[in-house]
């Protein structure tokens, strides 16, 4: 199974103009709010028209723009779970399950297939029930089965998790992964929780203002997410703007420090590094930072410094707590390792 998407879509002073490959793995979209993230899972499942382009599924043409093809969303059979699940309301669960079968003209097939998938999801108990009637947990395992039952080519997830209490998504996104696992084809996650993503993505395409800036393998992205939209993204927190002031050295110009970058470090015009790459003590990029705040997490602290050297732009250091209780002081040297700088563009 594979997907290939190369399409371009106008809305006024936005434009979703972007091209991706995926193969029978997770790729997560991964980006801010407004960046078209949803609107890509719509083109591919035929609920918007894009402008121009191509959308081809496991070597069948769902859209071609020069080929004037545009297949309608039931012949797609993509499985598109929007945020909200967008059951009927007026229908019971075993009702919305059987919806999601009707392309199944055999009824003992059809039958049998709902009650398979009822089975499955560990929901039979709930045939009865209608959606008004469900838990969040439930409304999605519902509207899940309701989307596999189909036999889509492909499943599109909407922020699968973005209606649901964070202390139910943990159990759910388990539920979830193994759903992917047995699907075993293509998937395309919405997200933009980098927690989520990477529990849940093989690969991560980071979108901004309706293009892909960075898209590879997640532990590739994390590592080295190249760009200051994806290094923020992906949760770093700490990034300046940056001046290169020889062939290995640059200044931070918002944490006011100079620093020996990695070794062949690309051009770049920021520089970042993750708070829990911070070291205290000597390093080849140390520097003795005033301490401007602490602030205390379940399980952590993040200590808020100011470097001597100009800078207006706190760096941040997250360490356990029993580490922070040893090194407490106004004042604290600390290292930037150099392999450890995010070398960035804009």
């Amino acid at each position: 199974m594979s997907i290939s998407v190369d399409i371009e879509k106008s809305f006024g002073d936005f434009t979703l103009k972007l091209a991706f490959e995926a193969g029978d793995e997770t790729l997560a979209l991964l980006g801010e709010s407004g960046c078209g993230k949803s609107m890509t899972l719509k083109c591919i499942a035929g609920i918007v028209r894009p402008d121009r382009g191509r959308i081809v599924v496991d070597g069948v043409t769902l859209f071609d723009s020069e080929q004037r093809v545009s297949l309608t969303p039931q012949k797609r059979r993509m499985g598109l779970l929007f945020q909200n699940y967008a059951l009927f309301p007026n229908m019971t669960v075993l009702e919305n399950i059987r919806a999601g079968a009707r392309r199944e003209t055999d009824r003992a097939k059809r039958e049998r297939s709902v009650q398979d998938v009822l089975d499955s999801f560990g929901i039979g108990e709930l045939a009865g029930r209608y959606p008004r009637q469900l838990s969040g947990g439930q409304q999605q395992r519902v509207a899940l089965a309701r989307i596999l039952v189909s036999d889509p080519l492909a499943l599109l997830l909407d922020e699968p998790f973005s209606a649901l209490d964070s202390h139910l998504r943990f159990r759910l996104e388990r539920d979830v992964r193994e759903v992917i696992r047995r699907f075993g084809k293509t998937v395309l996650l919405v997200s933009h929780d980098r927690d989520e993503v990477f529990r849940m993505a093989d690969s991560i395409a980071v979108m901004r203002a309706g293009g892909i800036e960075v898209c590879g393998a997640r532990s590739e992205v994390f590592a080295d997410p190249q760009t200051r939209t994806g290094a923020v993204l992906t949760g770093c927190k700490n990034v300046s703007r940056l001046n290169r002031c020889g062939e290995n050295r640059a200044f931070a110009e918002d944490w006011g420090m100079e620093l020996v970058l990695p070794d062949g470090a690309r051009e770049a015009e920021y520089v970042g590094i993750r708070m829990h790459d911070i070291c205290p003590g000597p390093g080849e990029n140390s520097f003795r930072c005033r301490v401007v705040e602490e602030i205390e997490n379940p399980f952590s602290f993040t200590v808020m410094m100011l470097a001597p050297g100009g800078g207006n732009v706190p760096i941040g250091w997250e360490t356990e707590k029993h580490i922070w209780r040893e090194h407490r002081a106004p004042e604290l040297e600390i290292n930037l390792p150099k392999e450890s700088l995010l070398m960035l563009r804009g």
